[in-house]
């Protein structure tokens, strides 16, 4: 075997949020455009590895995934006593903003998944001028809620088991075997009651119907792309969401799940490439990864 060692760098930075400081965990490669990466709910910033490692973006971005305080190196709060944790719309958000602020990143490109996903359409609400364009893998506006969240934080439930379970049936049965056990490794890892703190926001707090259609896609370009495996947040659910925002524009993956980084190694480089080209205003042609519909 051969020695290999990533390029990718991990990092800390202090960030304040909400009045207090936070040590937010981070990593990062390539040059270029800022392309700022949010994980999904209950997991850590450890799903966009491949994402970091692949050329054909890292050529033209500077690609940084970040870890959410209270997931896998970034801490709760210095001031945090124990109290249950809850994610809310305001924190989330100003958690992002606060991040690429420290970092000093110009217009930077979000792309989120999941629960990320549903944070990107806020972005793209109230805080548009701030990004160069904004990617929601796995997004709507809302969804349905299909689980009882009080299963993940029982003290006669194991935490980590009870939450790789939950989500274990959203990725698609094309995806390999490798990456889902690492993406399930990943939800057996969170804190106490994270995962369910997570689901706050995109259960209660973050419901963003009625108000998406205020988007300006002309300010941000905003680019949804879900998995057609996906029950969690299905195609209709991001098709409906759609059709609500003038200029959004919609990508349907076909054999892909809910957890789209788990399968990202069946993406091509060149559909990647096609996708981050998009969010440079000089070049606007017309891209197609897998099926496109246009709302």
């Amino acid at each position: 075997m051969t020695v290999y060692i990533e390029p990718v760098v991990g990092r800390y930075v202090h960030v304040e949020i909400e009045n207090a400081v936070n040590r937010i965990y981070f990593e990062e490669n390539g040059s270029g455009i800022p392309l700022v990466c949010l994980h999904t709910a209950g997991s850590d910033a450890r799903q966009w590895r491949h994402l970091l490692n692949d050329t054909c973006v890292t050529k033209d971005f500077r690609v940084i995934a970040f870890d959410m305080p209270w997931h896998g190196k970034s801490n709760p709060p210095e001031n945090w006593t124990g109290d249950e944790y809850r994610l809310t719309t305001a924190r989330y958000t100003e958690t992002i903003r606060a991040f690429c602020k420290a970092l000093s990143l110009d217009r930077p490109v979000v792309m989120g998944c999941s629960i990320g996903g549903r944070i990107v359409l806020n972005l793209a609400i109230d805080h548009a001028p701030e990004f160069r364009a904004l990617i929601g893998l796995e997004a709507a506006d809302f969804q349905a809620p299909w689980y009882d969240t009080s299963w993940l934080n029982r003290p006669d439930v194991h935490g980590g088991e009870i939450c790789a379970a939950l989500v274990s049936g959203l990725i698609a049965p094309q995806g390999p075997d490798a990456a889902r056990r690492e993406t399930l490794w990943g939800y057996k890892q969170g804190g106490p009651g994270v995962f369910k703190g997570d689901l706050y926001f995109y259960r209660v707090d973050g419901d963003l119907r009625g108000r998406v259609s205020g988007i300006d896609t002309g300010q941000c370009p905003l680019f949804l792309l879900t998995g057609e495996y996906d029950f969690s947040c299905t195609p209709a659910d991001t098709l409906r969401t759609a059709g609500s925002i003038k200029g959004a524009e919609v990508v349907i993956m076909e054999k892909l799940g809910h957890f789209f980084l788990s399968n990202f190694v069946a993406i091509s480089c060149q559909s990647w490439s096609a996708l981050f080209s998009r969010t440079q205003p000089a070049n606007m042609a017309s891209v197609t990864l897998v099926r496109r519909v246009r709302s």
